[in-house]
């Protein structure tokens, strides 16, 4: 099948399929004399692997390692769960500094007027440095 064809069957646009033959995560595919991609099944399932594992949010190079340990029939389950485990952390630090920018604009938020007036907590903190970790100080 054609790079279109292989890009509905496995719910990956042509447009990354040709990004992840570029970076790797997918075996560049010889061409036919009139110029176009071939496409097997072994490709396909590679393509939905690599959509799931996008969709959990695993980077490149996790799904190159990923991808590894798949076709590596005599891989360990522990380097797997390994990779799993390192990105639920990630996922979780991010979660927690998602939940921090939240509260802090929650905060600010409730403690402008929304008025007519030009005095704006939300602006002033803007204007002024300060991090995520740090409580907004408000008037």
């Amino acid at each position: 099948m054609n790079i279109g064809d292989a890009a509905r069957a496995s719910g990956v646009t042509a447009k990354m399929i040709r990004y992840y033959e570029s970076v790797g995560l997918l075996a560049p595919k010889a061409r036919t004399e009139s110029g176009y991609r071939v496409y097997g099944t072994d490709e396909i399932h590679t393509l939905r692997f690599i959509r799931q594992a996008r969709r959990l949010g695993f980077l490149v190079e996790d799904i190159r390692k990923l991808l590894a340990l798949w076709q590596d029939r005599s891989r360990a389950s522990a380097e797997v769960k390994a990779i799993a485990l390192e990105h639920v952390a990630e996922l979780e630090r991010r979660i927690a500094e998602l939940t921090d920018m939240r509260d802090t604009l929650a905060h600010l938020a409730h403690h402008c007027h929304g008025d007519a007036r030009p005095d704006c907590p939300i602006l002033e903190q803007l204007a002024h440095e300060f991090s995520i970790d740090e409580p907004a100080k408000c008037h």
